[in-house]
């Protein structure tokens, strides 16, 4: 395997831009080389996931299947940042189905998606603790909104973690009256749908 650089652009990625990989969150693409394997040369960007010590590297031909992204602008930040105050959406299912649903959510890379996942999994200090598994989900897609706030934003991650803990805080009071009720109206239109 023999490994060359090459140019600093393609596919309007270029080196030591911040990018969006959606089953890694924010990364910076470190270079774009050409590697030789197995008698095929391949293009790839080599992209650095630094809070994971992780490197990884991607074909140019893969990026759109591979759901590789710019950063969000800001109006999309500015629209996450909102749907963290709105309320809570938890269907009434199983909770292993709805653990597929945010894990899919998450992994999706979508900066709105992960932001319902953070505002529907968001416990106050006053509510009643999360499940291990819920901590988990809610932990992951807070680190991954959090990353890319902050790389939009500027900002070191703890700021931009704030700013989203302080959207949340905006929020409806969350209690178990209103869990209730969000779940009724999460399954009303789901009725409607199968009627």
């Amino acid at each position: 395997m023999t490994t060359k650089k090459t140019s600093q652009a393609r596919h309007g990625f270029k080196t030591m831009e911040s990018v969006v990989y959606p089953s890694h969150g924010v990364g910076q693409i470190v270079a774009i080389e050409e590697q030789n394997i197995a008698g095929h040369t391949l293009e790839l960007f080599v992209i650095s996931f630094e809070k994971d010590k992780m490197t990884l590297r991607v074909p140019v031909a893969k990026v759109t299947s591979a759901g590789m992204r710019k950063l969000s602008e800001g109006d999309v930040v500015g629209k996450a940042l909102d749907t963290l105050t709105g309320r809570a959406r938890v269907k009434k299912t199983m909770w292993s189905r709805r653990a597929q649903e945010y894990e899919a959510k998450i992994n999706s890379g979508d900066l709105i998606a992960i932001a319902e996942v953070v505002r529907d999994l968001f416990r106050a200090d006053t509510q009643p603790e999360q499940s291990y598994s819920e901590r988990q989900l809610y932990e992951s897609a807070l680190d991954r909104m959090t990353r890319e706030v902050a790389a939009v934003q500027k900002l070191i991650d703890s700021e931009a973690q704030k700013v989203i803990e302080a959207q949340l805080a905006k929020g409806p009071r969350r209690g178990r009256a209103e869990e209730v009720e969000a779940e009724v109206e999460a399954e009303a239109p789901a009725q409607e749908e199968a009627a």
